[in-house]
């Protein structure tokens, strides 16, 4: 988890938070959450990339975290 405060928000990080959360095995990302230029915050799950409305940076990380504790189930 990399998670920046940004000196000021900008048109793409309004919230003023710049982020890259990844958990992966064997160089396959199985949960990721970040906010890259020109895609706006955004994770990936199940090999599918879709939005994401952050709203706090701890709600951020409980998402991320609950996210990666549902994938371990469904692959045990």
């Amino acid at each position: 988890m990399v998670i920046w405060r940004l000196p000021k928000p900008d048109s793409e990080r309004p919230h003023g938070y710049k982020y890259r959360l990844y958990y992966g095995r064997d160089g396959q990302r199985i949960v990721s959450y970040d906010n890259e230029r020109g895609k706006g915050d955004h994770r990936h799950v199940h090999g599918v990339e879709e939005p994401y409305r952050l709203e706090t940076v701890d709600r951020l990380i409980e998402d991320f975290l609950a996210d990666v504790a549902r994938k371990e189930v469904e692959d045990a």
